[in-house]
């Protein structure tokens, strides 16, 4: 029986406690990394039970090269579980974000883990074992400025459905874990990119229309994050119970409010959800508030 897993996007967050987790249960886990020195840290931290692999979910090739390196490494044994964590995400008004950064975010968040879940698959089915996509409570809710990351979550989640049901036939079960807030460097990055963004990619009339609320919006989400997150330990015994629960759930929501906001998706109209977002993130709910003449703005 395999013991094999592979994960992806291991260098920090819930991708690397995931590692750990893994590694601590007796799994041999094949830790995607792009950079080597991440890929060498872990191995030292779970004592070698964690085998860096160099992959990049956008390169062909590398996805290639990382099979062939597994399949040598397990000899054959085929794998238990393939782990779908690599992933980015940027802040944007969806007036504003370049359509080269919103095929990036679907390109790395969805193509991406399509790719390697393709690449991997004949390895799972030698051993029956399961595919894990890490998603978000954004696969089922929307913030304003982080459509080009929800997007994707959303599109995620179709794949990680379609998958669940067509390889039912093969025993292989098909989870989707959810992650609500979490304590990482994420949120930090969210606001680095967001201020970047405002200060060198809006154009005048962009930042006339979205810096302040942009700006506050996305410090409160970060903020969010701090205060109400859980550390990534708790996304990592999730994904855990994914791959070993005698009889997986199709669903796995966990830390912060996951629970909570995947609840309300399902059960609250669409103008609540609206509303109760907006207010949280101070953010104008009148029609008309912010209403602004853009007379010879635009060409």
């Amino acid at each position: 029986m395999s013991t094999a897993v592979m994960i992806t996007g291991t260098s920090s967050g819930i991708g690397r406690a995931a590692a750990l987790a893994l590694a601590g249960r007796g799994f041999d886990v094949f830790a995607g990394v792009r950079r080597e020195a991440d890929g060498e840290a872990l191995r030292a931290r779970s004592g070698g039970r964690i085998t860096p692999v160099a992959i990049d979910v956008t390169d062909p090739e590398l996805i290639a090269r990382a099979v062939r390196r597994v399949e040598e490494a397990t000899d054959g044994a085929g794998l238990a579980g393939l782990v779908n964590n690599a992933g980015i995400g940027a802040p944007w008004p969806m007036e504003l974000v370049p359509l080269e950064e919103f095929r990036r975010h679907l390109e790395v968040n969805v193509t991406g883990q399509l790719a390697v879940t393709q690449a991997f698959l004949p390895m799972i089915k030698r051993a029956r074992g399961r595919v894990i996509n890490i998603g978000s409570e954004g696969g089922r809710i929307t913030l304003p400025f982080l459509g080009p990351v929800t997007a994707a979550k959303h599109a995620l989640v179709s794949v990680n459905d379609a998958l669940r049901m067509e390889l039912r036939p093969w025993g292989i079960h098909v989870a989707l874990v959810e992650p609500g807030a979490t304590k990482s460097d994420a949120p930090g990055k969210l606001v680095a990119s967001g201020r970047r963004a405002v200060a060198e990619l809006f154009p005048p009339a962009g930042r006339a229309d979205y810096a302040e609320t942009f700006g506050q919006a996305i410090d409160r989400i970060a903020a969010g994050h701090d205060r109400q997150g859980s550390p990534p330990e708790v996304i990592a015994r999730a994904v855990v119970r994914a791959l070993t629960d005698r009889r997986p759930r199709t669903r796995y929501p966990a830390g912060g409010h996951a629970k909570l906001l995947t609840c309300l998706a399902r059960l609250a109209p669409d103008r609540t959800l609206d509303m109760l977002f907006l207010r949280t993130l101070g953010l104008p709910r009148e029609f008309g508030a912010r209403a602004v003449d853009t007379e010879g703005v635009r060409a």
